[in-house]
């Protein structure tokens, strides 16, 4: 039996197969000790320190502002500015930590009964007592893993698009929030709840600080797919392919647009966007693009395919580069590995490979075509060999 038959200790007594089947994008799930005896691999200071970096993506929400109510502040900070918060009722949000901090990156492997490439990020949030953002609903999938401390969260069901919100702020707080019957829950660390997209939810830090880790997975909008991958199939489009209404009959009324006209229209359009190669080459790039785009960075010098032997041959370890993300696909048209919004070809084992984020060592070289396609992943900077100093652990 395969390791997604069996119960996981992350979803209670669930197999993956029950979560995804009752649960995935349809109802809350709240799991007491997903993991056992969690310690979190960040503390409170690590955190405000990654929130004081330029490049980080930070927010501060302080319920009673010095400037008003709700008020939001966006990072990098510095010292002062965690000096002069008040007791409580504040909240530090810090984006992507799992591109920062390995152990908190580690954690992902926990989810693999879902694909990778649905994954967005890791965000960490710290909270004094009473600290909170608000109820507020998410566009997204998300897993809210307690950390340290203790978080009451409170649930108010799914909640329509246009679910009032408080106007003048920053924040898309709810204006109303009716709490669930059986929705009121305190968890403690290594406790988990899962929410599907749209479910109204206030978390609120207990009497000790609080860090919640929340995994969040992505899903385009009908809006941002359509768009995109009009732009991609436009790409390849000559001028020449147009409306055509070869065979037509005699206009009865010269200003009426009929029936047929807007199905010959039609048909012009499905005809052209439906080709599923087409499809996969762009969902494979457009799922594989980097959260933040200046984050996978092409060497300045870049390696040569000696180099690169002579370093595995060293026994270095390459890795996945943090933020870098890669999927695979195979078709009648072959495979195609993608990576950070780029497709390459080639064999479904040296994709499947490289997809893989476990480190690799000299033996993927004996896999065809590796030497090549590892070398232009590393120069455009989303392999790389860890060097001494990379180490956070």
């Amino acid at each position: 039996m395969s390791h997604h038959d069996k119960p996981l200790t992350l979803l209670g007594d669930l197999t993956p197969a029950d979560f995804l089947a009752n649960y995935w994008q349809q109802k809350p799930l709240l799991i007491r000790g997903a993991i056992p005896d969690f310690v979190s691999p960040i503390d409170p200071d690590e955190l405000a320190g990654l929130a004081c970096e330029p490049g980080v993506e930070a927010r501060l929400v302080e319920e009673n502002g010095p400037d008003g109510p709700w008020q939001v502040s966006h990072g990098p900070f510095d010292d002062a500015t965690f000096e002069r918060l008040s007791e409580g009722h504040w909240s530090l949000l810090v984006q992507a930590v799992d591109h920062y901090v390995p152990s908190i990156a580690a954690l992902m492997d926990e989810f693999d009964f879902l694909p990778r490439w649905r994954l967005d990020d890791i965000m960490v949030s710290y909270a004094p007592p009473g600290g909170s953002v608000g109820p507020h609903i998410d566009q997204y999938d998300v897993f809210l893993l307690q950390a340290s401390g203790h978080r009451r969260w409170q649930l108010g069901g799914k909640q329509p698009d246009n679910a009032p919100i408080i106007q003048g702020i920053d924040l898309r707080i709810l204006e109303s929030f009716e709490i669930e019957a059986d929705s009121d829950w305190t968890l403690a660390p290594g406790d988990m709840l899962y929410l599907p997209p749209g479910w109204a939810h206030h978390g609120v830090s207990q009497t000790d600080d609080c860090m919640t880790i929340s995994v969040g997975f992505r899903a385009p909008s009908a809006d941002e797919a359509i768009t995109s991958y009009a732009d991609y199939v436009g790409e390849q489009m000559s001028d020449s392919q147009r409306y055509s209404d070869a065979g037509m009959a005699p206009a009865e009324e010269v200003g009426e647009l009929d029936d047929a006209a807007v199905e010959r229209m039609r048909q012009f359009i499905l005809s052209t966007l439906d080709n599923p190669e087409q499809v996969a080459q762009w969902f494979g790039r457009v799922m594989t693009q980097p959260k933040y785009i200046d984050q996978v960075v092409p060497l300045e010098e870049p390696m040569s395919e000696a180099d690169l032997v002579a370093q595995l041959q060293d026994g270095e370890p390459l890795f996945h580069m943090p933020g870098s993300r890669f999927a695979w696909r195979s078709d009648a048209s072959g495979t195609t590995l993608f990576v950070d919004g780029d497709g390459h070809s080639c064999s479904e084992t040296l994709a499947k490979r490289l997809a893989d984020p476990t480190p690799m060592y000299e033996e993927v070289l004996e896999i065809d075509g590796a030497k090549a396609l590892i070398t232009q992943l590393i120069n455009s900077g989303s392999l790389g060999f860890m060097g001494e100093g990379d180490d956070e652990e």
